[in-house]
């Protein structure tokens, strides 16, 4: 995990530059939260805490790669609520605070990277830790019957081209990728291909493996790290999780 985000953090801001689907969503949650402080697990280079501080909330953030907490911290230096926000470089599994936290969020895939039943267990039992009864964990991961359901191919596929905004390079980001089924577990290959002014090629090749969750499977493991499961939804517009839906953003509180 953190090897695979020091790799690609230069490119991460440009790559998801224009993601901003799921944010009308936290924002709605956050309210809930009046004063109390939200806890965003895996906050990255800060996009969602940035934007839920925007909106007058006390946020902190937990991010284990220092590569990708330098750049939160480069944009906080900037943000007009940095006096909300604060970063932290440490390990979701461990992090110690006598903060109690509102609201949990595990956004955008960020517990795929969590592989083993004994990982998620202890990720998300220390998370029941910092919250009071009643608390709200949200967790965002993709719908698992696409991949399940799709044909196997490692071929290379372009996944976009974006503009590096640091350098205006072109990028294009490519993937090769095999899933595990019995594993539940998807190997990809990132490939980012940095074209410079004179048309000079800097390739860059990281692997990652991401561990994929079925609903069922993840209202066990909530129940058995004390919380209490609430709604699962297949999209930020609140549809209900059903086949065919993209995404499994799922609610629960603490017991």
């Amino acid at each position: 995990m953190t090897s695979f985000y020091a790799t690609i953090a230069r490119y991460y801001d440009s790559e998801h530059h224009d993601k901003d689907e799921d944010l009308p969503f936290y924002r709605e949650i956050a309210a809930d939260a009046g004063e109390r402080p939200i806890l965003i697990v895996g906050s990255g280079t800060g996009r969602l805490a940035l934007d839920l501080a925007a909106e007058g909330r006390q946020v902190h953030g937990i991010e284990i790669e220092a590569a990708m907490i330098e750049r939160a911290n480069r944009k906080l230096g900037a943000a007009p609520a940095a006096d909300r926000v604060e970063f932290f470089h440490a390990d979701a599994r461990t992090f110690r605070t006598d903060v109690r936290y509102a609201v949990t969020i595990i956004p955008y895939n960020t517990f795929m990277h969590f592989l083993t039943q004994a990982d998620q267990k202890k990720l998300l039992s220390h998370l029941r830790e910092l919250m009071d009864g009643g608390d709200q964990l949200v967790i965002d991961l993709p719908n698992p019957g696409e991949a399940f359901g799709a044909q196997d191919s490692e071929a290379i596929t372009l996944e976009r081209t974006f503009l590096e905004r640091e350098s205006g390079h072109l990028v294009m980001q490519q993937s090769s990728a095999w899933l595990d089924r019995a594993e539940q577990t998807m190997h990809v290959t990132w490939i980012y291909d940095e074209i410079d002014e004179e048309g000079v090629v800097r390739r860059t090749v990281v692997p990652v493996r991401l561990y994929y969750y079925f609903l069922n499977e993840l209202k066990l493991l909530l129940a058995h790290c004390g919380f209490a499961y609430e709604a699962a939804y297949g999209d930020f517009d609140g549809t209900p999780y059903g086949d065919g839906m993209p995404r499994m953003i799922v609610t629960a509180r603490a017991r």
